[in-house]
């Protein structure tokens, strides 16, 4: 770990550096010696989080620091939650996949999350997540994904759907270092204990927010394909070497089993979604697990505020 100013953030390869906001990471890419100057925010972590955001970039490159631009690898509230403060702050352009363009102007919400799929408390609070899109069609750009991203030249733009239909990762074949976004994850992200923790455990992308299952799959299988070295994902620590490479590999084998939930809103149908935005959603689909599990909330919630009043 790093300090600076009260600013702890990793390093994650050279010339890549990461700050953990709460239970979400976000990245800062910057251009090798013989490319062009300059670097990038990879994503923009939680609500509240801008002002940390901008002390790290200064931490690393100085007061006044600002990037080229800002790279999305996906528009879910906990990747984009300080982006329209640090946009007041930074006015640069945001990249995003085509697919994701209508969660950011405005046009489109994503589909509902599901709570059923359970696992732990982050599952059951995904319902409180924000809804409503953003709008900063000043700054959105499209994501040309034959050229890739101008203010990252040796980074590969790979299109990794499933967690979201325009989800990307980025890949530098220099050093085999990825960002994965939430394609797949380094920690248990249905579990508050494990997400809040850092716990390391490779996970496909999180369940209460992942909408096709098929295309998630066969995003995990891409990545293990390519053999990284080094990933660094929206949610856990840093993986390296060896045990990422296996773990990814016995990730990719038997998705259906360790990634898929066994039963839950999109486990069997996905919603479907165009350059429009969203335009399918499957109807929710409760268990017995679920009414359980809300019950007992409900009664110690209950019980919480009897005491209160007894008090």
């Amino acid at each position: 770990m790093l300090f600076n100013k009260n600013i702890k953030y990793f390093q994650v390869a050279q010339g890549v550096w990461g700050m953990r906001l709460l239970f979400v990471n976000v990245y800062i890419v910057a251009n090798r010696r013989g490319f062009p100057k300059g670097w990038v925010l990879v994503d923009a972590g939680i609500q509240g989080s801008a002002k940390r955001i901008i002390a790290m970039a200064e931490a690393i490159f100085g007061p006044g620091a600002r990037p080229t631009a800002i790279v999305l690898t996906h528009a879910h509230s906990d990747h984009t939650g300080a982006l329209e403060e640090l946009l007041e702050h930074w006015d640069v352009p945001v990249y995003a996949h085509e697919l994701e363009i209508p969660y950011l102007t405005g046009k489109s919400s994503y589909p509902p999350a599901d709570p059923t799929v359970g696992e732990g408390m982050m599952s059951l609070m995904s319902v409180f997540f924000r809804k409503k899109p953003l709008d900063i069609s000043k700054n959105v750009r499209i994501i040309d994904m034959e050229e890739g991203i101008p203010q990252l030249p040796e980074w590969k733009v790979i299109h990794t759907p499933g967690h979201t239909p325009g989800h990307i990762s980025l890949f530098l074949p220099l050093n085999t270092t990825l960002i994965v976004g939430d394609a797949f994850v380094t920690t248990k992200p249905e579990s508050a204990v494990a997400a809040l923790s850092n716990i390391k455990h490779i996970s496909g992308p999180p369940r209460y927010m992942t909408t096709d299952w098929v295309a998630a799959e066969a995003s995990v299988k891409i990545l293990a394909y390519m053999e990284p070295r080094i990933a660094a994902t929206g949610h856990g620590p840093v993986m390296r070497g060896r045990e990422l490479q296996e773990a990814l590999r016995n990730l990719a084998d038997n998705f259906e089993q360790l990634a898929i939930p066994s039963g839950g809103r999109y486990t069997d149908k996905p919603a479907e979604a165009d350059e429009t935005g969203t335009y399918y959603v499957p109807p929710f689909k409760s268990t017995t697990k679920f009414k359980v599990v809300v019950g007992l909330m409900a009664a110690l919630a209950g019980f919480a505020v009897t005491r209160t009043l007894v008090k």
